[in-house]
């Protein structure tokens, strides 16, 4: 499982043309599920990223985490972070969890996160969404459950 994780001062998800799920300051998560995936790699991320020590406190130095703050978590499911590139121009998705097995993960993780006292907006899954964030810092990070 791939997490993108970026810190936010504000962000925001549509479908249809209709906001899904906002957040203040907060996280925002791009996940992606592999084939390979299993319940035990949400709880890794989801007991990691809301304790990350990136947010700022009073001497600028990031040392607060989402918990920390109170702040929310804006999840978002994200199959092309296991595109690969490779070959050709063309991502190929083959490492990417089928949907039903993908959809069953990510909500895990979604609810994992909630049970670490956070709350979590999501988009839609399976959808054409439009994000938009304004990524503080910008901080951004990537985590792989199978990269401990």
């Amino acid at each position: 499982m791939k997490a993108v994780v970026q810190r936010a001062s504000r962000a925001s998800v549509e479908v249809n043309n209709e906001d899904v799920g906002s957040i203040q300051k907060g996280l925002v998560v791009l996940l992606g599920v592999t084939h390979e995936d299993t319940e035990e790699d949400a709880r890794y991320l989801a007991k990691k990223i809301p304790y990350l020590r990136i947010f700022e406190d009073d001497d600028e130095k990031m040392n607060h985490s989402l918990v920390d703050l109170g702040g929310k978590l804006l999840s978002i499911s994200q199959f092309t972070l296991f595109g690969d590139c490779r070959k050709g121009r063309r991502p190929n998705f083959m490492q990417a969890a089928k949907p039903d097995q993908a959809k069953e993960l990510y909500e895990t993780f979604n609810h994992m996160v909630e049970n670490e006292g956070v709350g979590v907006e999501t988009g839609e899954f399976g959808s054409m969404m439009n994000v938009a964030l304004t990524n503080s810092g910008p901080v951004t990070l990537i985590l792989d459950s199978k990269e401990r």
